[in-house]
């Protein structure tokens, strides 16, 4: 039976395209499900700001009755007048093992940018930085973030095999919490602060972060910016940010540094206990009791409440490489050894951002993650 592509017109086949990235999955041990909420929000051109300066589409592929795979494609206009490029962007992104499938999918989009002057076409990419990114090509057997995508072995293979090649590759890091905060860390924190006259920011409710939320996202604007492919968040998108993340926050994992002169954001840390077992129970449901297994993560009960998910770090320009981050380490070791929390994952940390790897030195690290960033010219 030949495979057909559908684009996604309607409510009910954007729901089916949410579904299926989360179905293909069951019975995954190491797939973590987004929130079918989010997703369908971020996909949705009235509710996603990120549509002020993008174009998307969505296909769908079917065998008979059966879909098989899906894709979703985007024109960041944002992006490509920064970087001076043509690219349109493929993310949202899974299917089947089976090259008929994969060669219809991916040949629906990028014939859907070709006809709109597009001159490459790389991902997994999103809206922003903010969406997943990034396409596993090691740690097929490792346990998935909140923030990161999982996708099966085939997938790289597939992409390879239709002429996609490298452009960027993200490393991830598995951290061993030491059992008290390292002597070097304590000592840089110290003459840091004295150098420069900081000062950390602690919260007792999160209702006093929502003064700070804003800037918190002006300085991984400044801090980020010239960071492979990234793009400033608009005032618009930085509003639907605030709205989405500060309510998740665990305080003892929000970490801010202020230069105590002027009240200045130099630096923001932002951590959370992992959501990965809870959003696996959930299956990517809210209602009626997702909500009551994501309550309890966040809380720190449960299978993962021993691993602690480093969200980002960002430092302004000014402050890189003088120690700053020596104070958000810190914060972030010393409410993990409070809590009882055992090892760290980092995310994704660009594979040339030594900077940021650089953080992990004199700990007991795995590098344990990788994903890439694919590219072809139409």
């Amino acid at each position: 039976m030949s495979v057909v592509i559908k684009q996604v017109k309607d409510s009910d086949s954007l729901k089916k395209f949410v579904k299926f990235g989360i179905d293909l999955y069951e019975g995954n041990e190491c797939f973590v499900p987004p929130l079918i909420y989010d997703e369908r929000a971020t996909l949705n051109m009235s509710k996603n700001p990120s549509f002020e300066h993008c174009d998307a589409s969505y296909f769908l592929a079917y065998r008979g009755e059966e879909i098989v795979g899906r894709i979703g494609v985007i024109i960041n206009h944002k992006s490509n007048e920064k970087w001076k490029q043509k690219n349109a962007r493929f993310g949202f992104v899974d299917f089947v093992d089976d090259a008929e499938v994969v060669d219809a999918l991916f040949g629906a989009a990028e014939s859907w940018a070709r006809s709109r002057g597009m001159e490459k076409i790389h991902g997994p990419l999103g809206f922003t930085d903010m969406d997943h990114e990034g396409m596993l090509i090691e740690g097929f057997d490792r346990m998935g973030t909140m923030a990161t995508i999982y996708n099966y072995p085939y997938y790289p293979q597939h992409m390879e095999r239709m002429g996609y090649v490298k452009e960027q590759d993200w490393v991830e890091f598995l951290i061993q919490i030491p059992k008290e905060v390292p002597e070097r860390i304590e000592r840089i924190s110290e003459v840091v602060k004295q150098r420069f006259g900081l000062v950390e920011k602690r919260f007792e409710r999160k209702s006093e972060v929502y003064p700070y939320a804003r800037e918190i996202f002006h300085l991984i604007n400044k801090a980020y910016k010239d960071l492979f492919g990234y793009v400033e968040l608009t005032e618009k998108q930085i509003d639907y940010y605030v709205e989405m993340y500060i309510p998740m926050l665990r305080l003892e994992f929000l970490s801010v540094v202020l230069r105590q002169h002027d009240n200045k954001m130099v630096g923001v840390g932002i951590g959370l206990p992992s959501m990965s077992e809870a959003l696996r129970k959930a299956k990517g449901k809210f209602l009626p009791t997702g909500w009551i297994h994501l309550y309890k993560a966040l809380k720190g009960i449960g299978k993962n409440s021993k691993v602690l998910d480093l969200l980002l770090v960002a430092i302004d320009p000014e402050y890189q490489g003088k120690g700053v981050t020596a104070l958000l380490i810190k914060r972030f070791i010393s409410s993990a050894i409070e809590l009882g929390m055992e090892v760290a994952e980092s995310n994704v940390e660009l594979e040339t951002n030594s900077k940021v790897q650089s953080l992990w030195d004199g700990f007991d690290v795995e590098q344990h993650k990788r994903r890439r960033c694919f590219i072809k010219e139409l």
